[in-house]
């Protein structure tokens, strides 16, 4: 099955977080990966200032192994009315969106998505809730 993974989930998996064996073997398969390029954005500014811009273009490069769906029109439109009606933030909507747009499953650590269909959720060790 195709999956999405969200902005936590892959900085989980390139700091070797508590979740990243949640994680890891979607972000390995693939054939099956669906990257919405929001993602790489939000990635990409957290290894920057976390690291440096070179770790951060080596990580963009790795996400860029699966299939990078940008945001156009119809996955915009569908992204605001998720976002509405879930009331989530503008990129949860977006990944989540995008997730539903490709028929895939979602994998967060993001409390926010947990109750959404399509959305298997793994709690965060150092986390409340």
């Amino acid at each position: 099955m195709p999956t999405v993974i969200d902005s936590s989930g892959w900085i989980e998996y390139f700091t070797d977080g508590p979740n990243c064996d949640f994680f890891e073997p979607a972000i390995l398969n693939f054939s099956d990966l669906i990257v919405p390029s929001i993602t790489i954005t939000e990635v990409f500014r957290w290894v920057m200032r976390e690291s440096s811009v070179a770790d951060a273009l080596s990580i963009a490069a790795s996400m860029k192994q699966g299939k990078v769906v940008p945001l156009d029109d119809r996955l915009a439109i569908l992204a605001a009315e998720l976002s509405h009606r879930h009331q989530l933030r503008l990129a949860d909507g977006i990944i989540y969106a995008t997730a539903r747009y490709s028929k895939s499953e979602l994998l967060s650590q993001d409390s926010d998505l947990e109750p959404l269909p399509g959305v298997r959720y793994v709690r965060h060790p150092k986390r409340s809730r």
